[in-house]
């Protein structure tokens, strides 16, 4: 018998090697096997390094558009020439840097090429005979006005300005001087006493002059335009006052374009803080000490926007202050932050015409380039050669910089400082903006002012990020992972291959559907409805596990009735009729205990509800998460090998404890695999987050406020920024911060799941 089988075998070895290619075919077949073999081995090796490189060219490519933005500025000598006025009493610079402007102590406005010093025009104030001109006086740079304090109490107020023309498709720049208050000066001191000090501030036509005089008088004018209703006549209502408390010197002052502060610097190194809003009643309000003791004030000057001064000392100090609102609704003067120290004195301060930047210079003409907000110093050096600069004037652009040197000479250098406002703290840390009574993190980058601070902290963005994440994955992960274990392990076949599908189609749903209808009906209907939505949210768990239980005493007639699996299909009555009963309810709990409406109530004890909130994005947003991981643990939990659970199942554990005990461990790497992946899809949710939050970039992890994340964020406001600003680059460092969060978190994602694997691998 046994010999029979074995020539049987023989036989079946036989006839299938009689199928077997033989010779030249056979040969044939293994090199295309070989080339298969190589194909496949290259085509999996180089799609593996394509995607690698993929990532790195994405790295790069946000790194070459981030880089720039912490680069230091550059100053590179263009022109030199003599200068055309020697020890001007102020310098400035037109928007192309192609005419300059010096003002001499003779009161002549001189306007000349910024490239080759040529003279284009003069202007000769009418100074009257034996009065010199002994104080001078700027107002914000953007009105052109300049104010000239004579000897005899009066002062000169002049407006300089270019008109632009295009003659022959050329562009030609012509200075325009006019006497806003008219060509005679004004009298500010009645005696008739020397201006030491003078100060003047412009807005809509009206203007205020502040002068000190040389025997110690602080004396404010008002020139308030009116026009007549009948006639449209406009005429100058001048206003004079003598200010009290009159600081013993003054060497330097300041009014804001809002006609309410005025700032005196004296020689004992103190700024006196006034409040001008009405001048009939004005009145000191404060008196700082600036600089350190021993040390005086040299140069003082308002950022644009008047709002913070930048204070210079004799010590080679800068620093930046700020009128701040106290809890009784008063404002204080404020030191905010210092600048890198000069090696000598402060003589000049020369602040940007759009930006809270600035240039400084000393007594050994090193120049400094200098950042309010972002508080960096981007500059500190002396020019190529050792130049020494005594006077600077930059364009208003920030492209151009003309130094005059104390030999006599202006040098022309092209200036190069983009993005002086970013800072690593400014990004991270807490600032102190202004108009802020203390350091927040804000996220504002544009305004309709020209003089607005932009506020561009990433934390409100990063936090509003992980805030959504973490809401939604809190309400999708139990709902998932839970449903996953029952339809995988517990849920008839029959049903399974209906529940499977119908949920893993969820994910084909369009994201921008779910924030539609998040934001327009989910988030007003949770608003009129709160009360019951923290019934169904909390109570509805409770529900569903009473009613399990309360199955498991059930005739056993009607249990085998219903079949094992099907028991979720008893808690589909449960659910509607509680959802409904809850919502019908909803507001008679409301005028039970929360006076009417339970929103009103959480508002009335201090807490901030916003009709698009945390609340409306982790629901919305679990949604949209729930079928990746739904999928993926299910799969994970399903692929668990039944040798295993009837091996348990053998030896005496229940269903449950199998599933505790054996099924769970051993499927824990895809389900933590599960977790990740929604935890990733939710970090980087667009469209749900943009409709249903109400995007304000606040920094709390409230549920009933709103948030704005990262990719919000860069969706709204990329589109309306300008290619090359700080602001276009900062939205892709909130680009680049999003790649590295995701990166970051699969990254540690796989090395547990590694782990995890490792260690339930020998079950």
């Amino acid at each position: 018998m046994h010999s029979t089988q074995a020539n049987q075998g023989q036989t079946e070895v036989a006839s299938v090697q009689s199928l077997l290619p033989k010779g030249e075919s056979r040969a044939r077949l293994r090199r295309w096997r070989s080339a298969k073999d190589k194909i496949s081995k290259y085509g999996i090796s180089f799609a593996g390094i394509s995607v690698v490189l993929a990532f790195a060219t994405i790295f790069v490519y946000l790194f070459s558009e981030v880089g720039p933005m912490f680069s230091s500025a550059s100053v590179e000598q263009n022109k030199e020439y003599q200068s055309p006025v020697q020890k001007p009493l102020f310098s400035s610079l037109e928007r192309y840097g192609e005419i300059g402007l010096s003002v001499t102590e003779q009161a002549e406005l001189v306007f000349y090429s910024a490239q080759t010093g040529e003279v284009k025009q003069k202007v000769q104030l009418p100074l009257p005979a034996g009065v010199t001109v002994t104080a001078f006086g700027k107002a914000d740079p953007r009105t052109g006005t300049l104010v000239l304090g004579l000897s005899d109490g009066k002062a000169f107020v002049v407006k300089h300005e270019y008109l632009l023309s295009y003659p022959n498709d050329q562009r030609q720049i012509n200075p325009k001087v006019s006497y806003p208050l008219g060509e005679a000066p004004v009298q500010l001191d009645a005696a008739g006493q020397a201006i030491t000090t003078v100060a003047i501030q412009e807005k809509d036509e009206n203007r205020v002059l502040a002068a000190y005089t040389a025997d110690g008088r602080l004396l404010l004018t008002t020139l308030v335009a009116e026009t007549a209703f009948l006639t449209g006549e406009t005429t100058v209502v001048n206003t004079d006052y003598q200010l009290p408390d009159a600081p013993a010197s003054a060497s330097k002052m300041l009014i804001d374009s809002t006609f309410q502060s005025l700032f005196v610097a004296d020689e004992e190194g103190q700024i006196h803080y006034y409040s001008i809003q009405d001048p009939a009643h004005a009145r000191l309000v404060q008196t700082i000490a600036a600089v350190a003791s021993g040390q005086k004030i040299t140069a003082l000057e308002f950022l644009v926007g008047t709002v913070s001064m930048i204070v210079g000392s004799s010590d080679g100090q800068l620093s930046q202050w700020f009128l701040v609102r106290d809890e009784h609704n008063n404002f204080d003067l404020k030191h905010i932050r210092s600048f890198e120290q000069h090696p000598a004195a402060i003589t000049q301060i020369e602040p940007e015409y759009s930006r809270k930047g600035f240039l400084a210079i000393d007594a050994k003409g090193t120049l400094g380039i200098h950042y309010g907000t972002s508080a960096r110093t981007l500059f500190l050096d002396a020019l190529d050669g050792d130049v020494q600069a005594s006077r600077i004037a930059v364009s208003p652009i920030n492209t151009s910089l003309l130094v005059m040197t104390p030999k006599g000479q202006t040098i022309n250098y092209d200036l190069e400082n983009a993005h002086p406002d970013v800072s690593y703290k400014a990004l991270w840390n807490e600032v102190w903006y202004e108009g802020r009574d203390s350091g927040r993190y804000i996220w504002q980058a544009s305004a309709g002012s020209d003089e607005f601070e932009a506020k561009m902290s990433m934390v409100p963005l990063a936090l509003g990020t992980l805030k959504a994440a973490f809401f939604a994955m809190l309400f999708a992960t139990p709902l998932a992972i839970m449903s996953a274990i029952y339809v995988a392990y517990f849920m008839t076949p029959a049903l399974r291959g209906k529940v499977k599908p119908t949920i893993e189609i969820m994910a084909a749903l369009p994201t921008v559907i779910l924030g539609f209808l998040a934001g327009l009906w989910l988030a007003p209907f949770v608003e009129e409805y709160l009360s019951a939505v923290f019934a169904i949210l909390f109570l509805m768990p409770i529900v569903m596990l009473l009613v399990a239980y309360l199955w498991r005493y059930m005739p056993e007639v009607v249990r085998n009735k219903l079949g094992l699996g099907w028991e979720a299909a008893i808690l589909v009555p449960v659910i509607m009729l509680f959802g409904y009963l809850a919502v019908t309810l909803s507001p008679v709990i409301d005028h039970a205990f929360f006076n009417g409406s339970l929103r009103q109530w959480f508002t009335d004890n201090g807490m901030n509800y916003d009709q698009r909130n945390a609340l409306i994005v982790g629901i919305a947003m679990g949604f949209a998460v729930i079928p990746n991981i739904f999928s993926i643990a299910e799969d994970a939990i399903f692929n668990v090998p039944r040798h295993l659970t009837q091996g348990s199942l053998a030896l005496g554990a229940t269903p449950w404890q199998t599933m505790v005990g054996v099924v769970l461990p051993t499927a824990s790497p895809g389900v933590f695999a599960a977790v990740m992946v929604g935890f990733g899809r939710a970090v980087g949710e667009t469209m749900i987050v943009l409709m249903a939050t109400g995007n304000s970039p606040v920094v709390n992890f409230n549920i009933f406020e709103g948030m704005r994340t990262l990719s919000a964020n860069i969706a709204v406001e990329l589109p309306e920024t300008a290619v090359g600003s700080t602001h276009f680059r900062v939205l892709f460092l909130a680009a680049l911060v999003l790649f590295v969060f995701t990166f970051v978190f699969n990254t540690l994602a796989e090395v547990i799941r590694q782990r995890l694997r490792q260690r339930f691998s020998n079950l």
